[in-house]
């Protein structure tokens, strides 16, 4: 078996198996299921076809889990913004590796941070929704994984 090749495919020519298999992952990471079997009972899957697939279907942003994920926030200049943010990521056990804050300049301040994600709880499409909705972020972008 020769080394693992990764494709990019949009979702909407995918099988349906998959997407059940992405909705059944999403489940148990956001913890609206606490077992595989309640986790499949909810889309309809079976549990043979959950273990077939799991560890080769993800979205797009959760393939770099387990490692270090780089963002760039627009955020509003506003007392506690970038702290909430923060809390975001201690939330979900992320391990912040560097930040930095530019002065802020007309109401806005930009800002990045690198995070670690192996003892995340959640996948990254998920830190991500939660991110977005923090207070105060106007804007952000996913700069790179390792």
């Amino acid at each position: 078996m020769g080394p693992k090749r990764f494709v990019l495919v949009e979702s909407v020519a995918l099988p349906e198996i998959y997407h059940k298999v992405l909705s059944a992952k999403e489940l148990l990471d956001s913890g609206r299921a606490r077992t595989v079997s309640e986790a499949v009972g909810k889309v309809g899957l079976s549990r043979s076809a959950f273990y077939k697939y799991r560890n080769s279907v993800f979205h797009f942003h959760d393939k770099s889990r387990n490692r270090i994920l780089s963002l760039s926030f627009t955020l509003r200049d506003e007392p506690g913004v970038v702290s909430g943010l923060l809390s975001v990521f201690a939330a979900r056990h992320c391990n912040v590796l560097t930040l930095h804050q530019g002065l802020p300049s007309d109401g806005i301040a930009i800002f990045s941070v690198s995070v670690e994600t192996q003892q995340a709880t959640v996948g990254n499409d998920e830190l991500l929704k939660e991110i977005a909705m923090a207070g105060g972020i106007l804007d952000y972008k996913v700069l790179g994984s390792e």
